[in-house]
């Protein structure tokens, strides 16, 4: 569980530089990956709690990186 931990952390925060480089999102580069990294750390969480999620803890990283970079900004902007 540990090792999963620190890996689903890697996997979102390179998510979320990916996401700012590439252009999907116009956050700034630590914001996208403090939102990747938050999403995946809650839905670590909640995948270990109840026992849910999408197969790897990888790809379960990966999901929750790019639905909280949807979520996030797109529920605070103007």
């Amino acid at each position: 569980m540990f090792f999963a931990f620190f890996g689903t952390v890697i996997i979102a925060g390179i998510i979320g530089y990916a996401a700012e480089r590439s252009g999907f999102t116009r956050n700034g580069y630590i914001p996208s990956i403090i939102i990747c990294v938050g999403g995946a750390f809650v839905f670590f969480m909640i995948s270990r709690m109840f026992h849910i999620g999408f197969g790897s803890p990888g790809m379960n990283a990966i999901i929750s990186s790019v639905g909280a970079l949807i979520i996030v900004p797109t529920h605070f902007r103007k």
